[in-house]
């Protein structure tokens, strides 16, 4: 019997030694590629460098018309996306029956989460560019992130709701509630750590992503800023794509300061986010 155990305790150590081996593995590299860009980009960080507009062929000069982009584009993806996500998740698990059909929507959402970004581009530029005529614009980027980050808000928001216990929606019930008050009352407060982990990780893929806004709505260079959500804009993303690709006799800092700015935005979020999350978990319930 004493064998036994410690068979199973030194199969237990094991086990936890690999998993922080491969922990490590994964973890290690982000770290060091985070610190280079550190090490390479924190010089060009400056007041100049945020608040100032690209001067002398984007050789020198701020970053600002990216930056403000960027925010705006993150901003519109969010309303278009999150509230309507939201919604797809709750019925599809407080109200759809489950039958083929509902099974092949989740099929459906599940696949279109995986298909690459430079297709939702393409759909993007026909849809709302062509044929809604919304032009190259923050409107036909936001719209177009929109639809590519739906499927991961749907898909974690409805496993946050599925996560929060029957019995909390039996009891609601039996006290006189509807099912909607306890929807809003309830479930959802108590669903909210997982719904915002699927919001941020949908906003952190919009803010870094280059391919659709490429198509629908980032512009090469602007000497000024967006006044309207019809007008095209600079953003991050792309503004790190071309300084890095098609600006010959480039400085190294600036494409690595860009860089940098653009992981302390998504950074940041994730922050902000982590904070509510703990927040909302401190509150609940379970």
């Amino acid at each position: 019997m004493n064998k036994l155990l410690l068979n199973r305790n030194q199969t237990q150590r094991l086990g936890f030694a690999l998993l922080t081996v491969m922990a490590a593995i994964t973890v290690l590299p982000i770290i060091l590629v985070v610190f280079y860009v550190i090490s390479q980009g924190g010089a060009a960080i400056s007041w100049e460098f945020l608040s100032g507009f690209p001067r002398d062929g984007m050789r020198q000069g701020g970053i600002l018309p990216a930056l403000v982009g960027t925010l705006a584009l993150t901003v519109g993806t969010a309303i278009f996306s999150v509230p309507l996500g939201v919604a797809a998740a709750v019925y599809l698990a407080e109200y759809a029956p489950e039958n083929g059909l509902t099974r092949l929507i989740r099929i459906a959402i599940i696949n279109l989460a995986g298909i690459p970004s430079v297709v939702y581009g393409l759909f993007g530029l026909g849809l709302f560019v062509l044929f809604l005529k919304f032009g190259t614009s923050i409107l036909s980027a936001s719209l177009t992130l929109s639809i590519m980050t739906l499927p991961v808000i749907i898909s974690t928001a409805e496993e946050a709701l599925r996560a929060v216990p029957q019995a909390f929606r039996t009891v609601s019930i039996s006290l006189g509630a509807t099912r909607w008050q306890t929807i809003r009352r309830i479930v959802l407060p108590e669903a909210l750590p997982g719904i915002l982990t699927g919001i941020i990780l949908g906003l952190e893929r919009a803010a870094g992503e280059t391919a659709p806004i490429l198509f629908t709505g980032a512009a090469f260079f602007l000497p000024r800023l967006p006044n309207s959500p019809f007008d095209a804009t600079m953003a991050l993303p792309y503004h790190l794509f071309v300084i890095s690709t098609q600006v010959p006799e480039m400085p190294f800092q600036i494409q690595y300061g860009t860089a940098l700015v653009l992981i302390v935005f998504v950074l940041g979020m994730n922050l902000i986010a982590t904070i509510i999350r703990s927040q909302a978990r401190a509150r609940r319930q379970w």
